[in-house]
């Protein structure tokens, strides 16, 4: 019987709109966009401009400092825009898809049978290197850098995050081909965790070339990170990569098909859909198919991603390129009456603030009001009851503040990414922007240690 991992401190955080297990094809979306925002620390450098014509899986931009790795399109169209933010930033590049899907074509091969630098240099240029993430700092991983290790989490324990297993469902073949080309990557273990609380899919459980680790406990037990941390933490001048189920699927389809097939599953959640499902698209498709007719009347928030860590989009805001999922909540724009003095009978706390408590297993319907503004940083011990980490989240965080470089490393900077204190964030009594101040410091430490 292999050994399960109990994860203790966290929290799971009961909403209303969870998907209904049943596959839609989506009705195919007019745009698709990359967003240079969905990949911290890239300084992108733009291959393409309005009005060019491209191919599923040629470049639209690439890395300023890492010219090698690249961004590709998702589908063959017409490039329509480059929407621009402050000073210019590039926020998206959209493309305006074409009737069919035209490919740039790679020659299919089998990963056992390439060394390393062939296997890096068909994925930079296809671009999916961008998929592989490294730990420390949660960047796009250096391919010039061997890992120590390589992480898969087969399970996700967000709000309303999609069930993994259902997800990846009959995508046996191209899972272990992509298992097989990681494997090529690094001399040390592929470490898969999967829920310990029930048997997992075929796809994973037939997964070979890969070391089982079993979970189970609150939110955020499904991180990447966390699981890091409870097997193998990252010290100093260690590097370890980290690679989504999905993610996988599409390195193996490039290998087997030999092309930039970029199709995934995402659940579309929250309390404002009429029928929440799961979609079959392309990465980076719009959301406006998806939601059409299917969202309650009213002013809500769009999110590409969980409520805890997802980013805001608009009503025909395109998915983030690590996204699994789109929730749909009410904006918390409404006076409440009496306030936290309220019974709070229809509230989620972590707290006994409100009777709702009592209600054990209780869905609610959440709003994105925070309930009160920015105040002293104080310490209540709230952090370390949702962060299953042996580090001092405020120590570390107060560290970044002050930009006291060589407390932040004692303190465990190298092992934290954002989504990590997602759960401090949402629990702080000082209406902290735990998140930002959390990259805050991992761009602080890239620039002055790297």
């Amino acid at each position: 019987m292999p050994r399960v991992i109990k994860i203790k401190r966290g929290l799971d955080i009961r909403l209303l709109g969870t998907a209904e297990k049943i596959y839609i094809s989506a009705e195919k979306s007019r745009t698709y966009a990359v967003k240079p925002p969905d990949f911290p620390g890239l300084i992108p450098k733009l291959t393409v401009k309005p009005g060019d014509q491209v191919l599923a899986g040629t470049t639209l931009f690439f890395n300023k400092y890492y010219p090698d790795i690249r961004f590709s399109s998702p589908v063959s169209g017409e490039v329509k825009s480059v929407n621009r933010g402050e000073r210019r930033r590039i926020l998206e590049v959209v493309i305006e898809a074409e009737s069919g899907i035209r490919y740039v074509e790679y020659k299919p091969a089998k990963p056992l049978e390439l060394i390393r630098e062939d296997i890096i240099k068909k994925m930079l240029e296809s671009g999916l290197w961008p998929m592989i993430r490294q730990r420390p700092y949660a960047i796009v991983a250096n391919p010039e850098r061997q890992p120590r290790d390589i992480f898969i989490s087969g399970f996700d324990t967000a709000p309303l995050a999609p069930d993994m297993d259902f997800i990846v469902k009959g995508n046996t073949e191209d899972f272990q081909i992509g298992i097989d080309a990681l494997s090529q990557l690094t001399e040390g273990k592929i470490h898969l965790s999967l829920n310990g609380q029930y048997p997992a899919d075929e796809v994973f459980a037939k997964a070979k070339k890969v070391e089982f680790h079993y979970f189970t406990g609150p939110h955020p037990a499904g991180n990447p990170g966390i699981q890091i941390h409870h097997l193998r933490p990252v010290n100093k001048g260690e590097v370890v990569w980290y690679v989504q189920p999905q993610e996988v699927i599409m390195i193996g389809r490039l290998f087997r098909k030999g092309v930039y097939d970029a199709a995934k599953v995402i659940a579309l959640t929250g309390s404002e859909v009429k029928k929440p499902l799961y979609y079959k698209l392309l990465s980076g498709a719009s959301i406006e198919p998806l939601i059409k007719d299917n969202v309650t009347p009213g002013n809500h928030r769009y999110i590409s991603g969980n409520v805890l860590s997802g980013s805001k989009i608009t009503k025909i805001g395109h998915i983030g390129f690590y996204d699994n999922q789109v929730t749909i909540i009410p904006e918390g724009d409404k006076f409440e009456f009496l306030g936290w003095a309220a019974p709070g009978l229809n509230k989620f706390s972590n707290s006994r603030t409100f009777m709702s408590w009592m209600m054990v297993g209780k869905k609610y319907r959440a709003h994105t009001n925070i309930n009160g503004g920015r105040r002293a940083f104080v310490m209540s011990g709230e952090y370390e009851k949702v962060l299953p980490m042996d580090i001092y989240p405020v120590h570390l965080l107060k560290a970044i503040l002050v930009e006291d470089i060589d407390r932040m490393e004692n303190l465990g900077i190298y092992e934290i990414a954002e989504e990590d204190f997602a759960l401090c964030e949402y629990v702080c009594t000082s209406k902290i922007e735990v998140q930002s101040l959390v990259r805050k410091g991992i761009e602080m430490m890239i620039r002055e240690v790297e």
